[in-house]
């Protein structure tokens, strides 16, 4: 089987703005779903991505550059990603048709290419 990254993004300020009682019902129809793919042995890894921290690097003639990042005030930050097993991206986009995500972010799906060494 072939493996592909699953990026989730969404912009934080729909988030924000569910009561208590919708996030838990989001959070509930996720753990579903998400228990679904691992029992099927779809999901290798799978993390949510903290709200504040991280660093940008990058490198400026021969040294690392960092800055803070990502921006909560960002209109699209990605918010968590995971490692799902399939035989093709048809296959990758079928498993992921009814992930609660969808309805209000959106996902970015990338083949994961084996590194030799």
């Amino acid at each position: 089987m072939k493996k592909f990254a699953v990026f989730f993004h969404e912009d934080a300020a729909v988030l924000t703005g569910m009561s208590p009682a919708q996030m838990q019902e989001v959070m509930g129809r996720y753990r579903s779903w998400l228990t679904g793919l691992r029992d099927s042995g779809h999901v290798q890894t799978s993390a949510r991505l903290t709200d504040e921290g991280g660093k940008h690097l990058r490198r400026s003639g021969r040294e690392m550059v960092t800055s803070d990042g990502p921006f909560a005030e960002g209109k699209d930050v990605v918010s968590g990603l995971f490692v799902l097993q399939a035989e093709s991206y048809d296959d990758a986009q079928a498993r992921l048709a009814d992930c609660p995500h969808l309805d209000f972010g959106w996902m970015e799906l990338r083949e994961i290419e084996r590194m030799v060494g």
